[in-house]
């Protein structure tokens, strides 16, 4: 059967004997994919599982660079998700210059990016879903999101989460998990999660009197005549990785002794197909299936990895569909004496140039974003080069918003946190609100401006260090490496905490930097409470109005050693 990958890949061909790399025009390129292609697909069994997660408040079609680096240790160094450009490629067996290797790699990025255009866009993600629905029947599909829904666009943190809920409900998902949900704070969570319409699971989400759950932990649901459990996963380190004042109340963790408990709930309730909907990221939910028991699929979220087909870790498929709206997972299973005996995986780009836009969800995105729209699309400034936040030590976005701190808040050095969310856009393009906001858009947004000895700032970025490159995933967090600006270092993931940053110098002087001495540092995204400073979306706005046109030099000032 020619499949929807084999026609992918195919599409290369005719790109490669064009010289793509020299600029295949986007009509020639849209030629050579459709919406129905997009869709093929070798169904199998009577569930499917559709998965969307980590879509940062995106309702518009975006560019989104991929990383260019995302180091694995210990058991996960050069397996995926820890693979990126050609290694990738060559991994999964996706030809340079297809569709897939634009949707998954960086390579050649901006001219395959002018080729093939955006992906995302919330209405064809609906165009999509209800393909597969009416292919399928309702009766045989659930919806998932993943969480990191609420969260990530000027018009989300303006509506505080409801433009994002007015418009999943068009969507009708079966469930959801949190993460950034939980940085609209207890009462607001509680809030939207009761208007929704569809369960925001929790089971690992207690009250920290009481110690019972906050959340359902499971929905139950019949689907292709067999029985269901979808338990619900939140990102464990909230009240670590975010403000723990904005929900002091709630405790989180990885919980394997209690997610074993409910699985065997699940089943000792009939359930066949038992699916855990996480938040927890691909590597601590590759490890999972090593400690708790009777999964059968996995669909994990929060580091924004995404593989083109699910991967099997003894009995359970585990599947991570990326981020920002740029796919939409799907796993097909067919169930036999209670046992999944046969499987088909896919990730589907949503490439908006292809995919007709659904007209419900359309006009329901232009009524959300009406009372927005004139300030979202007002122009700021200008970029020469390529800006985009994914890697793991620095990306171009955050190497401006250090710039941005150092001179607007008069400091010597500067610290961007890891996040990975946050969109891209092409050399040449203009800097709108829009787009600051997608790289800015939180409820903690002071820019601080303190002094850290030299000792305290190799301390941090130990401690961050360790966070994304512990050998045991259930001690990550997730993110990447804070973002510095003003100073280089050089750091060696495969090393114990404490021993990892090395050689850190003083971009300006070219100086070591001295353990003993003060520096002023200023930075965001502080997690602790009563911050005072300017917002920072307001602060880069100001730096990047009073430059015109963003062109930054190459940032070569990280070095890593042993990988």
């Amino acid at each position: 059967m020619f499949s929807r990958r084999d026609f992918l890949q195919w599409a290369a061909v005719a790109a490669a004997t064009t010289g793509y790399t020299s600029g295949l025009t986007r009509v020639a390129a849209q030629q050579k994919i459709t919406q129905d292609d997009l869709l093929k697909f070798d169904a199998k069994g009577n569930v499917t599982l559709l998965h969307f997660t980590d879509v940062h408040a995106q309702l518009k079609p975006i560019y989104f660079r991929p990383p260019s680096e995302n180091f694995g240790v210990g058991a996960f160094e050069g397996i995926p998700p820890h693979l990126v450009g050609k290694q990738f490629l060559k991994h999964f067996g996706i030809a340079e210059g297809s569709p897939l290797a634009y949707a998954h790699t960086m390579v050649d990025y901006v001219n395959m990016a002018r080729a093939y255009g955006r992906l995302g866009g919330l209405d064809r993600t609906a165009t999509l879903v209800k393909a597969i629905r009416a292919e399928r029947g309702d009766d045989k599909v659930l919806f998932l999101d993943g969480g990191d829904t609420w969260q990530g666009s000027y018009s989300s943190l303006k509506t505080q989460g409801q433009d994002m809920v007015d418009c999943m409900k068009l969507l009708k998902p079966d469930a959801m998990v949190g993460h950034w949900e939980f940085t609209f704070g207890e009462e607001r969570v509680l809030e939207l999660a009761d208007e929704m319409g569809y369960p925001f699971l929790g089971g690992n989400v207690f009250d920290t009197e009481w110690d019972e759950p906050v959340f359902e932990h499971t929905a139950l649901f019949e689907k292709g005549g067999h029985k269901v459990a979808v338990i619900g996963q939140a990102m464990p380190y909230t009240p670590i990785a975010n403000p723990r004042w904005m929900i002091p109340n709630w405790s989180f963790g990885i919980r394997p002794e209690v997610l074993q408990e409910n699985v065997d709930a699940a089943r000792d309730e009939g359930a066949e197909i038992v699916v855990l909907l996480s938040h927890n990221g691909f590597d601590v939910d590759q490890k999972l299936p090593t400690v708790v028991s009777g999964i059968d699929v996995i669909l994990t979220g929060h580091t924004h990895d995404a593989v083109p087909e699910a991967i099997k870790i003894g009995k359970t498929l585990v599947l991570s569909s990326g981020s920002h709206g740029k796919y939409l997972g799907r796993v097909d299973l067919d169930v036999k004496n209670g046992e999944v005996v046969d499987y088909n995986s896919t990730l589907i780009p949503v490439f908006s140039d292809v995919i007709m836009p659904d007209p419900e969800m359309a006009a329901k995105i232009d009524e959300v974003r009406a009372p927005y729209e004139a300030e979202c699309s007002r122009v700021i400034g200008k970029t020469e080069g390529l800006l985009y936040r994914r890697g793991n030590f620095n990306g171009t976005w955050d190497d401006l918003i250090c710039q941005g701190m150092i001179e607007e808040r008069d400091a010597e050095l500067s610290f961007s946190p890891g996040f990975r969310w946050g969109t891209t856009l092409l050399p040449g393009q203009d800097i709108t609100v829009d787009e600051l906001y997608n790289q800015t858009s939180m409820n903690y947004p002071s820019v601080y401006r303190l002094e850290f000895t030299g000792a305290q700032v190799k301390e941090i970025l130990e401690d961050v260090c360790d966070n994304l490159f512990n050998k045991d995933p259930f001690f990550q967090q997730g993110g990447d490496m804070v973002r510095v600006g003003g100073m280089g270092y050089t750091c060696a993931p495969k090393e114990n905490i404490g021993s990892r940053i090395s050689n850190m110098t003083m971009l300006k002087t070219g100086e070591p930097i001295d353990p003993n001495r003060s520096y002023v540092v200023a930075g965001w995204a502080s997690v602790n409470e009563g911050v005072e400073g300017p917002a920072i979306y307001d602060l880069m706005e100001n730096y990047i109005s009073r430059l015109g046109t963003v062109n930054l030099p190459k940032n070569d000032a990280v070095k890593v050693a042993g990988m």
